[in-house]
């Protein structure tokens, strides 16, 4: 059978909507209070954690595109061998955040968590200069040079590079990086991605539940914990790509740091993780280099609509 080409996603408008501000706002306050949940889920290993919120995020996404009659995007999708490697590559690449993410939760490290998400937005300008050869202005520049006086900080400190801070924004930044050149919407691209994903997962779970060490199927608060996954994984991802489409990029670059900040606060003041003196001056450095980075491209928005 001949692969066809896959129908690239409608060019959203350049201006903000109401609604678009309302799924993107929903999305950044549901992630961030997405740890508060994990930590209900800490006795549980990131990988079956990892498997189970593959797996229920299908149904929810699913139901989603019979509703907006968008599933022959997917099924075309399926049958395009490029767009299958496309989206194996993303796919893996979130797979690996999520680990990464549930585990700092679940381990005393939200604050690198939240120090991972914040360095996201100006490792995502790194990546456009290098990658994509894209000029830099004298402040994205600074805000980058600010944000690696803070990694280095914190290396100084501790004697070893913040990885998991650096795995977290490597795995993200990549991620939306590659997701952009999905010629799928993003909702189609998200059902994808655990559609590819099923299989691994799936055989994961069989073998954890018939070796006895699983924690579904037993008719407990475990089971229902994993069960939510599901929802709590796709609602919001599905939520953000909608508002992603009705906002501007200036608007999407103030919002990101809702999550992170949420992260943070929970951190410090619900699971009791120490700033430390490094951290104390690492994140101060961020948070200019965020204010010079949103700074640039609210200044670029308005030359670009005057």
């Amino acid at each position: 059978m001949t692969s066809q080409a896959v129908t690239p996603p409608p060019v959203a408008g350049s201006g903000d909507s109401p609604q678009g501000l309302a799924f993107a706002v929903s999305a950044y306050l549901m992630w961030g209070v997405l740890p508060l949940f994990l930590k209900l889920l800490s006795h549980i290993t990131p990988v079956e954690v990892v498997a189970h919120r593959i797996l229920w995020s299908i149904p929810v996404a699913g139901m989603l595109l019979i509703a907006m009659g968008r599933t022959g995007d997917l099924r075309r999708a399926l049958t395009h061998p490029k767009t299958l490697a496309q989206g194996a590559l993303t796919a893996a690449l979130i797979s690996i955040n999520w680990g990464i993410y549930i585990w700092s939760i679940n381990n005393g490290h939200a604050l690198d968590a939240a120090l991972g998400y914040y360095i996201n937005p100006l490792f995502s300008i790194f990546l456009g200069a290098v990658l994509l050869r894209e000029r830099l202005g004298r402040a994205q520049i600074a805000a980058i040079a600010l944000a690696t006086v803070a990694v280095t900080i914190l290396a100084i400190d501790t004697g070893r590079i913040p990885w998991l801070a650096l795995t977290l924004t490597l795995s993200w930044g990549f991620y939306s990086f590659f997701k952009k050149s999905l010629p799928i919407g993003p909702n189609q691209g998200f059902l994808l991605e655990v559609l590819i994903l099923m299989p691994p997962a799936l055989i994961y779970v069989i073998y954890l539940e018939a070796s006895g060490g699983g924690h579904f199927g037993h008719m407990d608060a475990d089971t229902l914990l994993l069960l939510a996954c599901g929802p709590v994984t796709a609602i919001p991802l599905i939520a953000y790509a909608n508002g992603a489409k009705r906002l501007r990029l200036s608007t999407i670059g103030i919002l990101q740091y809702i999550t992170p900040t949420m992260i943070m606060l929970a951190a410090v003041f619900l699971f009791g993780e120490p700033m430390g003196r490094a951290r104390m001056i690492a994140f101060p450095l961020i948070w200019a280099a965020l204010a010079i980075y949103t700074g640039a491209l609210l200044h670029q928005s308005r030359r670009r609509r005057a």
